[in-house]
C-alpha cells in the first residue's frame, strides 16, 4: 500500500514548537503530518463548584477542542450555539487523557485550562492535540513552579496518542484522512509512558474484526506512541521523564 514513502506501522513526521504562543503558560504548534493544532494551557484560581467542598482541596483540569473555520477542505461553522456531539466526546477524551498525567493534589484548588484549536486537518486531530497539549501541560507545571504557585510539579506523567486501522486487511498507524475515511476499523489509542492504556476506542466501519487484529492493532499503535514520546521529551528539551 503506497503511503508515500511510509510504511503501514509508522507514525506520519511528527514536529512540535514549544512556546509557540507568548500569553499561555504553556502553548505549542503540534504538526502531524498535514494536521496542525494549536494546543494551550493557561491556569484559574478557582475549581469547579463540586469540587469546592472536597476536603483534599486537589484542582482539576478542563479541555476544549474545535475546529477553525478554514481547517478543512470546506468551511466548517464556528460552534456558538453549544457544542455539537462530537466536539463534546473530544474534549472529554483528551480531558481525560491529560488528568492521567496529573497529581490534582499537587495543583492544589486551581484549574488548568487547555484548549486545542485545530488550524488544519488531515485525519488524526483528536490523537495530536492530546499528544501536544501534554508537552504544552509540561510546560504549564514547570512555570507554575518556577513562579512558586505550586511546590512541585503537578504533571507527574507522560501520555500521548495516536490512531490505528484496519484497511483491506492491513494495519495502517496514524492514519491521514484519506485512509480514516475507508478504513474497515478504526481506533484511537491513548497511553502513558509506562506501557499503560488510558483510553482505547476501537470501532468497526461496516466489517468486523478479531480478537488477534484488535491486539496486532494495540501492538502497532503502542509501537507508534512510543515514538511519539521521544517527540514530546525532545520538544520539552528531556532526556527521559520521571
Amino acid at each position: 500500500m503506497n503511503r508515500k514513502n511510509r510504511n503501514p506501522l509508522e507514525i506520519r513526521e511528527t514536529k512540535i514548537t514549544k512556546n509557540f504562543l507568548e500569553n499561555p503558560l504553556g502553548s505549542v504548534l503540534i504538526e502531524t503530518g498535514k494536521t496542525k493544532v494549536i494546543c494551550t494551557v493557561m491556569c484559574e484560581e478557582a475549581v469547579p463548584s463540586w469540587l469546592e467542598s472536597d476536603p483534599s482541596k486537589k484542582g482539576w483540569l478542563t479541555a476544549r477542542y474545535g475546529m477553525l473555520p478554514g481547517s478543512g477542505d470546506s468551511r466548517i461553522d464556528r460552534e456558538t450555539k453549544g457544542v455539537r456531539g462530537r466536539t463534546q466526546e473530544i474534549q472529554r477524551l483528551i480531558g481525560r487523557a491529560l488528568r492521567a498525567s496529573l497529581d490534582l493534589e499537587i495543583l492544589g484548588p486551581r484549574t488548568l485550562w487547555v484548549d486545542c484549536d485545530v488550524i488544519q486537518a488531515d485525519g488524526g486531530t483528536r490523537t495530536a492535540s492530546i499528544t501536544g497539549s501534554w508537552v504544552a501541560l509540561f510546560l504549564a507545571g514547570q512555570k507554575l513552579l518556577e513562579n512558586a504557585v505550586v511546590s512541585d510539579s503537578p504533571v507527574v506523567g507522560q501520555v500521548a496518542a495516536t490512531s490505528v486501522g484496519l484497511s483491506k486487511g492491513n494495519i495502517l498507524v496514524d492514519m491521514c484522512y484519506k485512509e480514516d475515511s475507508v478504513a474497515d476499523v478504526d481506533m484511537n489509542v491513548v497511553m502513558d509512558s509506562d506501557g499503560n492504556y488510558i483510553e482505547v476506542q476501537s470501532s468497526a466501519e461496516g466489517h468486523v474484526f478479531t480478537r488477534e487484529q484488535h491486539e496486532a492493532m494495540l501492538d502497532a499503535a503502542s509501537e507508534g506512541i512510543r515514538e511519539l514520546f521521544k517527540v514530546q521529551r525532545d520538544a520539552a528539551g528531556l532526556r527521559f521523564f520521571g
